[in-house]
């Protein structure tokens, strides 16, 4: 039987042209501006079409920035969100960020059955919708939304209107520990919504995250789930072997 050697598989011109430039983006401190496409072209010996499309991929990947009329920049290292209990506010500043949150939407809405099955409580009850704007020294890096039993947290709504961070506050209002969740993340696509409040082009990836939190009872204190910037996050988890 005579042994036929494969051939290695064909590199698309864009991704060595890509490889290039991430090597190049290496070597740049963040918001060292990249030269020209044109420029790029040139020194790579390909299309500016070539050179425009690795480009675009390294934005999606959160490697460059592109800022409209000014040019490609090497983007800030993402943030490492480590999947744990623990508030927005307490995360960001572990890693050396300021955090800040903005309340978009604070209101009741009426549970259906998923969600009243999620919180324990029958459906129709009351449940309070909090609705929020993250950011990290002062850019907008995901949108959380989250749902508590209204009856089993009363004046919450003010309680946050005092203190933005929500799990301190059920902690020293309610005496509420969260000590057990569910996490799900997955990856979906910025709606024109999303990319107007986050900053960002409408079909870029995003990491989607629900949460499903429990108290030491294992009675459910929260469902919610947090969209954010694929281009900006990464998630950072420790595994043991049971």
């Amino acid at each position: 039987m005579t042994e036929h050697s494969e051939s290695p598989p064909r590199v698309p011109k864009y991704y060595d042209v890509k490889r290039n430039l991430l090597e190049l983006t290496k070597s740049l401190p963040p918001g060292s501006a990249l030269p020209p496409e044109r420029t790029l072209a040139v020194r790579f010996e390909t299309s500016r079409t070539t050179v425009r499309q690795a480009l675009s991929e390294l934005v999606v990947e959160g490697r460059l920035l592109r800022i409209q009329g000014k040019g490609t920049f090497v983007a800030q290292p993402k943030v490492a969100q480590v999947l744990q209990l623990t508030s927005y506010t307490g995360d960001l500043r572990t890693v050396g960020l300021e955090p800040d949150t903005k309340i978009l939407d604070l209101s009741y809405v009426t549970a259906d059955e998923a969600l009243a099955r999620r919180l324990a409580i029958s459906p129709g009850s009351r449940v309070l919708r909090i609705h929020r704007l993250r950011l990290a020294n002062g850019e907008p890096m995901s949108i959380d939304t989250t749902h508590l039993s209204a009856r089993r947290f009363p004046r919450l709504r003010r309680e946050l209107e005092v203190n933005a961070s929500l799990y301190e506050t059920l902690h020293n209002a309610y005496d509420v520990r969260l000590t057990d969740a569910e996490e799900v993340i997955e990856t979906v696509l910025a709606t024109p919504y999303d990319a107007q409040v986050l900053g960002v082009d409408v079909g870029l990836p995003m990491l989607l995250l629900t949460r499903h939190a429990f108290d030491a009872d294992g009675n459910p204190v929260e469902y919610a789930q947090s969209l954010y910037r694929g281009d900006r996050y990464k998630f950072v988890t420790r595994l043991r072997r049971p």
